[in-house]
């Protein structure tokens, strides 16, 4: 049964209201391509007024501002509750919008909770420090919130991504513009009425559904918005990058994807090595920035891991991400299904050849089977490219050192992994991968307490980790002259 849509208007200065042009776009599901709901379409004019909320919000002498840093924290705890109270729904919900299949939501979201309880232990925690500065002085530093940030979400994971983005700022003391992708708002809704029953005050948490073009430029470009953290696709993230730089210089976070190597030694587990090789590129649909779609095999142990990979990828369920028993749903919509498809054709064009998988199912909904090539050499557009997509490539090596090489040459530094029985393998690739994360006979292993980011052009800065609020504020120090002697 389809989940109730609850909430489908903008939320501005905890109302619910309708955009200020009365436009509404229509939301889908993956699964059949059909409408769900009519969302409210914003655009400039009601991002200014999300702003304008949020700069209220974000005043010195205003209720969010004068909340002990502990109370921050306990907002973000009762939210922890309410999400964990409703997970049945909001998992519906995000595999409703989203496609993800209903036996990976819980599991996704009880994660999102470990997230929020982290963050919230982080708000009383943000401390400055005294220095021992040269003259008759006393120094010290304060960090405090940069003020309104303009967080931007990706389709792909919405509620972790929110969880993200949205708890981090607030640990951190700030306001904020959120503006979810416009396939996928309605989980994004949902947490904000969570929020707001959590005891969020007015005007801190504002959301403002709508296109990349028209709303994500006009926060983007605005002049009282501090911040922007955004994760989705390169381009678009070199575009925030230069507005962010053309106005008033705003911190950027970008996270910015990947196509991420993940090695297997011809003295890895097999057992372990070829299931989580493959749920590393087809889990959420291969959808993911972290996917490992270069797969680098031993020679020695190479065809021997080619027949257990397609033995294990055909034995995947596809179908209807509604029933529990499904591993394997829709990609997003049509145009990321034909993009995908596309991709695959050019892996069969270019050489590469296709072992098992890579059609489109049935003709209803965005389903394409979970695709192996092997042959796969590295000047190959499928082994440069993110697809974004549940293709799995192989590609054959001999030596460490000459896998770290090829590895490292791509202009994405996300995230790698390594199966090896030697400790000195994983140490020496741990030390010289050019990536952000780095796996160790695992992989797609996250948490809050862990940093998370890339190298070269997979973003800039990191997100969770104990460090993760500093993104978020800015270091005053101050100097008081003191004689030495009295």
């Amino acid at each position: 049964m389809a989940p109730q849509i609850k909430y489908t208007k903008l939320f501005i200065d905890n109302e619910w209201v309708d955009s200020v042009s009365g436009k509404t776009f229509d939301t889908y599901t993956p699964h059949t391509g059909e409408v769900i709901a009519s969302v409210a379409e914003g655009d400039k004019a009601d991002v200014d007024l999300a702003v304008k909320a949020a700069r209220r919000a974000f005043h010195r002498n205003s209720e969010w501002r004068l909340l002990d840093a502990s109370q921050r924290g306990e907002i973000l705890r009762k939210f922890a509750d309410l999400v964990q109270r409703d997970m049945k729904y909001i998992s519906a919900l995000e595999s409703y919008n989203n496609g993800m299949t209903m036996s990976m939501c819980p599991v996704i979201i009880d994660n999102g909770l470990n997230y929020i309880k982290y963050y919230a232990s982080l708000a009383d925690k943000i401390q400055g420090s005294t220095i021992p500065a040269d003259g008759e002085v006393f120094s010290y530093t304060l960090k405090q919130p940069v003020g309104v940030c303009g967080l931007i979400l990706p389709w792909n994971a919405p509620v972790l991504m929110y969880i993200n983005k949205v708890c981090t700022a607030l640990a951190a003391g700030c306001t904020m513009v959120v503006k979810p992708a416009e396939q996928t708002p309605l989980t994004a809704l949902y947490l904000t009425a969570l929020l707001a029953e959590a005891g969020v005050p007015k005007g801190v948490v504002n959301v403002i559904n709508g296109y990349g073009e028209t709303a994500g430029v006009a926060l983007t470009h605005h002049p009282q918005v501090a911040k922007i953290s955004f994760t989705g696709s390169l381009e678009v993230g070199k575009l925030i990058q230069q507005a962010a730089g053309a106005n008033n210089l705003k911190r950027v976070t970008l996270e910015l994807g990947g196509k991420s190597p993940l090695v297997i030694m011809d003295d890895a587990d097999l057992a372990k090595a070829v299931p989580t090789a493959a749920m590393g590129v087809f889990w959420n649909q291969g959808q993911m920035c972290i996917a490992a779609s270069r797969l680098y095999v031993h020679s020695k142990i190479y065809d021997k891991f080619i027949e257990e990979a397609i033995k294990f990828a055909k034995a995947i369920k596809t179908g209807d991400p509604s029933d529990p028993t499904t591993q394997h749903g829709p990609q997003i919509d049509e145009s990321m299904m034909t993009k995908v498809l596309n991709y695959i054709e050019t892996g069969k064009k270019e050489g590469a050849k296709l072992v098992t998988g890579g059609k489109r199912v049935g003709t209803k909904g965005f389903y394409i089977e979970p695709a192996i090539f092997t042959d796969v050499t590295d000047d190959m557009t499928i082994a440069k490219e993110e697809i974004f997509g549940p293709v799995q490539s192989i590609l054959k090596f001999d030596t460490l050192e000459e896998v770290i090489e090829r590895a490292n040459d791509n202009n994405y530094g996300l995230a790698s992994g390594i199966f090896t029985s030697n400790i000195n393998n994983a140490l020496q690739f741990s030390k010289h991968i050019e990536s952000g994360v780095v796996w160790v006979n695992t992989y797609l292993v996250l948490g809050g307490q862990c940093p998370f980011g890339g190298f070269k052009e997979s973003g800039l800065g990191r997100e969770s980790g104990i460090n993760c609020v500093d993104a978020y504020l800015e270091t005053k120090t101050v100097t008081i002259a003191q004689p030495k002697k009295f």
